[in-house]
């Protein structure tokens, strides 16, 4: 039996091939070191996340989560939903509050949900992935596994805006959260503490409609990390990975700029100083090469 069990909610961009499949790679290998059972919800939909806001009401966008509640309910009873996207845990935690709130938006809910032989009780917890690493492991037992300390190496620590606001890492400050700075440093590595732009927007809802908005979002974040000496960049958030990741190429041609920031996942970082190799921590998957991790994971 594992230490941790949890009913893993993966989200479209983790799927072989997607976008974010490298995050789920080195999810897989952190959570083997630490002994965590991950056992995806069988059948699992969708958020909504992006066509659930611009193309479908409330109810439906409620009901997409509602239905991943209740499979996990169903099917791993008693365990907390896990998320590793940004995106897919805030909108199963916003709906959750909403059903929670309104007993005749549970209803309708679960009306809906009749024609599936499902039904919602809210017995399960949404937790975002780095939530279970602070909350049930803590800094000091994330730090024992480490044997490859990734000392030399400079993060700035890029939280974005979906796991900070509404709601947040429980005791951290909305304007200042500190728990990538402090993730970062039980792996060995250097936090760059006064980066200023943690907390921004990269403009991912903006990418294809006002690419210049997007775009100058995304500039300003590359450039306070390039500020601070960063040797890259730390995320929790795949939208915020993809686009600080994929529009540097873009920005530099259109701007003259020769920006060449590597974006990687917490995970990543915590796969290489647990021992992992580059293709466990999912390294392979950039198109800008985090060398000196890939230089670290390479040592012997």
């Amino acid at each position: 039996m594992a230490r941790k069990e949890y009913a893993f909610y993966p989200g479209c961009s983790s799927q072989l091939k997607a976008s974010a499949s490298n995050y789920l790679t080195s999810v897989n290998a952190m959570c083997k070191t630490l002994d965590v059972k991950l056992t995806p919800i069988p059948d699992w939909n969708c958020c909504g996340a992006s066509i659930g806001y611009a193309g479908a009401g409330e109810l439906q966008r409620h009901v997409l989560n509602a239905r991943n509640f209740a499979l996990a309910e169903a099917h791993l009873p008693g365990q907390d939903v896990v998320a590793t996207c940004a995106a897919c845990w805030l909108n199963a935690r916003e709906s959750k509050e909403k059903l929670h709130g309104s007993a005749q938006l549970l209803a309708d809910t679960n009306e809906a949900l009749k024609e599936a032989g499902l039904r919602y009780e809210g017995k399960a917890d949404v937790r975002h992935m780095v939530e279970v690493l602070i909350e049930d492991f803590g800094y000091d037992e994330l730090k024992k596994p480490v044997v490859k300390p990734l000392e030399g190496v400079k993060f700035a620590g890029y939280v974005g805006c979906q796991t900070n606001r509404p709601f947040g890492i429980a005791g951290e400050s909305f304007e200042n959260p500190l728990y990538l700075d402090k993730l970062v440093e039980t792996v060995g590595g250097e936090a760059l503490t006064k980066y200023d732009q943690k907390v921004t927007c990269c403009g991912g809802a903006l990418a294809f409609s006002e690419p210049e908005k997007s775009q100058k979002q995304i500039r300003d974040i590359v450039e306070a990390a390039y500020d601070q000496g960063a040797d890259m960049i730390v995320t929790p958030c795949p939208l915020c990975q993809a686009n600080v990741e994929v529009y540097q190429s873009e920005i530099n041609q259109r701007q003259g700029t020769k920006f060449a920031m590597p974006v990687t996942y917490y995970s990543q970082l915590m796969t290489v100083a647990y021992g992992g190799t580059a293709r466990e921590a999912g390294l392979d998957g950039h198109l800008i090469q985090p060398v000196k991790l890939q230089e670290l994971a390479a040592k012997k």
